[in-house]
């Protein structure tokens, strides 16, 4: 319970203005199946799209040229019989009962890195921010061997942020999307003999076919880092052994029993 008070949420003091008009643009380019908007290219800055296009190009251009190099830095950084290799939890405030995510994760294991922030406010640089300060606190130098994403979606898509909807066709082409996996993927281990995984809660995504697509771009994007992602269902086996990965499997089953509940306070019961 302590521990949740000490949690920052990322991004949830960033507070865009926005004029009436922007709100209203956005209010109807919405549909209930994909809360993105579509943004008219007359409002598209060419400028950062150029300066987002070079910065990829260079994350293109770098991924080979000191791989070994850095895959020495992190496996001296790995070294020790102690090193456990960190678990990133990133949690979506849009899930329902976010804030109680942090308190229910297995507390036999200090791997384990929650991370809570503002669908609303927060951006994808104030995320991978967070993830890397999280890691160098953790220990400096190592990478992210797992990875859960915990947030809103369904069949073929992630809710990521507010008005950012991660789908196959718009991983492919916008910028912002792409370069935010790209880095992510530099992120994550080298030395791991295993491919690293990224797990995904709170939507599952494998409902339709889309979502093997997404997961498959995704992939591509990420490459040459090994990455597997996983969303089982969670009743399946490989579901509940998803959960035990990250969480105390007792007290996960209490919270998602009260999740969209108003009548127990949690507080109550942790």
């Amino acid at each position: 319970r302590n521990f949740r008070k000490h949690l920052r949420m990322v991004g949830s003091r960033r507070v865009k203005a926005q004029t009436f008009a922007e709100r209203r643009e956005r209010s109807f380019s919405r549909s209930w199946s994909d809360p993105t908007p579509i943004k008219a290219d007359s409002f598209h800055d060419s400028r950062e799209s150029h300066d987002l296009q070079d910065s990829c190009g260079t994350l293109d251009g770098d991924f080979d040229l000191n791989w070994e190099a850095e895959k020495e830095l992190e496996a001296m950084a790995c070294d020790g019989e102690d090193f456990i290799p960190p678990k990133i939890m990133l949690i979506s405030s849009k899930v329902p009962k976010a804030e109680y995510v942090p308190t229910i994760i297995r507390r036999d294991d200090a791997s384990i890195i929650p991370i809570l922030y503002d669908h609303e406010h927060a951006t994808f640089d104030d995320i991978l921010e967070e993830i890397e300060k999280k890691l160098n606190i953790y220990r400096k130098g190592c990478k992210i061997w797992k990875m859960l994403i915990f947030c809103q979606g369904g069949p073929g898509h992630l809710y990521l942020l507010k008005n950012k909807v991660a789908t196959f066709a718009k991983v492919e082409k916008e910028e912002d999307m792409i370069f935010f996996w790209k880095r992510l993927s530099r992120l994550m281990s080298k030395v791991n003999p295993e491919p690293n995984i990224i797990h995904i809660m709170g939507c599952y995504v494998l409902g339709n076919p889309n979502g093997e697509k997404l997961f498959q771009n995704l992939k591509n994007l990420m490459n040459p880092y090994r990455v597997a992602f996983e969303s089982p269902l969670e009743l399946s086996a490989q579901g509940k052994q998803m959960i035990e990965t990250y969480f105390d499997f007792r007290l996960y089953r209490l919270w998602k029993t009260r999740q969209h509940s108003k009548l127990l306070d949690y507080d109550d019961i942790l």
